[in-house]
């Protein structure tokens, strides 16, 4: 059993097959795509380039799809998804419109049995989690919401029909990667468009095009060489190293590069410029000014582009999103920002949004809120482990697993880029894990295994492992970081993902395996 069709889910039943398994997805959409389904709203993008937000297991696919712009639009996104289902006839083993509610796990007989919402039951040997890091979107518990006048949406649950903003009053709540996505597309039609910001984001020029015929032949001819490069890339982009870092240039070179890498645009300005950024706090300082500079030279109204200036986390402590004219918005007349740090958001009214004393008019209220990351989806999930153990109870304190894989307690119970995998470009994890787990239950299945479960001493040297990882950066200085569990009420500060890199976390998968599986444990039955 899968849990999710997103790309994790699909990337697994195709390995399951290729086993010769038999499987069955669970899916609460409607259609396959997971993020991609539910997250239509107005300018919803990928940050990561198309050719390699992308499935690698099949030249054929790869030759026969062509992507039309560098970062595509989800409605791209999700077609090439469904696309993906279609040629490897993926529904047939797909159950739509349909939640898992439980999965228990049977000592006895060493199976699961997961219960859905429409009152069925399956029984299966492994349990596989492929539900997304990004998947539970958060709504804070607005005081008045139940009164609000208007219409409110939720950008993580967008609704099939279009919204017509024409004309209308439009308050978008948040700034974070979806807003800064939102923002221009509303503000093109609304009469009035405000911004409630908490923290301002480190936004970065997309800079994106149109592929042309040419560079779809160059992708497609050089894939082999790309993948190879993604695959060891901290973030899962075919980049390299910058191989300088601060102290190798002069003051003067080091704007020039920077320079450079804004112009180019995209996740480059971080990763082929300097590669000291994440780790030296003084090369950080010199990025953050640098944006900050052109912040203010782009926005025009000065007390507008303060606001907007990150001051308080390094670039990198929050995801730097990528733009798409973002900061450009706020030099229309009918875009106005208002800072709620310092004052909250008081209550939603009847005809608005009240900050403090002052209330602000609105038809149209969008929550850009974020999500219950990583942890979230599963969360809502009861599942319980060996002696009835719940997964809830077991995190109590932040997620406890074995490479992002495996759970003590959780016997077969296996995950596809689950908490404490790398932060990183998810095709790319999705594929390496989805092979690490297919070896595995191959490995099983050669040596007449019937369990597989992560060792309680190495679930413990993985999170120390993650801690140290991430205390050695200027990431761990991020204010309410939502990969520190930071932006939901209540959740254990725990580090979700792993920051040691795309390509490393590879490595350690290798391992893993090539070590005999440290840290899992295989039994038989008798």
């Amino acid at each position: 059993m899968v849990v999710g069709a997103g790309f994790s889910g699909l990337r697994m039943l195709q390995e399951l097959r290729k086993l010769g398994l038999t499987a069955r997805v669970i899916e609460a959409g409607s259609d396959v795509g997971g993020t991609w389904y539910w997250n239509r709203y107005p300018g919803a993008r990928t940050d990561s380039l198309s050719w390699v937000y992308a499935y690698s297991f099949s030249d054929d696919l790869q030759q026969n799809w062509r992507w039309r712009e560098r970062y595509p639009a989800q409605p791209e996104t999700l077609s090439y998804l469904q696309h993906v289902a279609n040629q490897f006839d993926l529904r047939r083993d797909i159950e739509f419109d349909t939640k898992v509610e439980s999965a228990v796990f049977d000592d006895a007989s060493t199976t699961w049995t997961v219960t859905t919402d429409q009152d069925r039951t399956y029984t299966c040997r492994y349990f596989i989690t492929a539900t997304g890091p990004l998947s539970q979107p958060y709504l804070p518990d607005f005081e008045g919401l139940a009164d609000f006048g208007g219409q409110w949406f939720q950008t993580g649950r967008w609704p099939k029909e279009s919204v017509d903003f024409a004309g209308k009053r439009v308050a978008v709540v948040g700034t974070g990667a979806t807003a800064v996505q939102i923002i221009p597309q509303v503000a093109r039609e609304a009469a009035q468009l405000t911004v409630f910001q908490r923290t301002p984001n480190w936004v970065l020029p997309a800079r994106n095009d149109t592929l042309t015929d040419y560079e779809d032949r160059e992708i497609k001819a050089n894939y082999e060489a790309i993948w190879k490069q993604a695959r060891q890339h901290f973030y899962g982009f075919p980049m390299d190293p910058a191989g300088r870092t601060r102290a190798d240039v002069t003051p003067e070179e080091h704007q020039r590069i920077l320079e450079r890498g804004w112009e180019l645009g995209g996740f480059g300005f971080i990763f082929e410029t300097f590669d000291d950024i994440l780790v030296d706090d003084e090369s950080n300082k010199i990025v953050a000014d640098f944006v900050r500079n052109k912040i203010r030279t782009i926005v025009k109204d000065p007390v507008t582009a303060e606001l907007l200036c990150p001051s308080d986390h390094p670039i990198g402590g929050r995801r730097p999103p990528l733009g798409h004219y973002y900061y450009e918005t706020y030099n229309r007349d009918n875009v106005r920002l208002v800072d709620v740090n310092s004052t909250p958001i008081t209550r939603i009214v009847p005809n608005g949004v009240q900050v403090g004393d002052d209330e602000y008019e609105a038809d149209i209220i969008i929550f850009a809120t974020g999500f219950d990351a990583v942890t979230g989806t599963l969360s809502q999930i009861d599942i319980r482990g060996r002696d009835g153990v719940e997964l809830r109870s077991e995190w109590e304190h932040g997620p406890r697993t074995q490479l992002g894989i495996g759970v003590h307690g959780f016997p077969n119970m296996l995950m596809v880029c689950g908490p404490q995998t790398p932060f990183a470009n998810i095709p790319v994890v999705t594929e390496g894990i989805a092979e690490w787990i297919g070896a595995t239950l191959q490995h099983m299945h050669d040596n007449g295994f019937d369990r597989v479960e992560a060792d309680p001493d190495a679930v413990e040297r993985w999170r120390k492992h993650l801690d140290d990882i991430v205390n050695a950066t200027v990431l761990v200085k991020g204010k309410r970081a939502w990969w520190l569990g930071d932006n939901i009420p209540g959740k254990p500060h725990a580090c979700l993902f792993y920051f040691a890199g795309a390509g490393a976390y590879r490595q350690e998968c290798d391992a893993c395996a090539d070590q005999g599986y440290e840290g899992f444990t295989f039994t038989k039955n008798h």
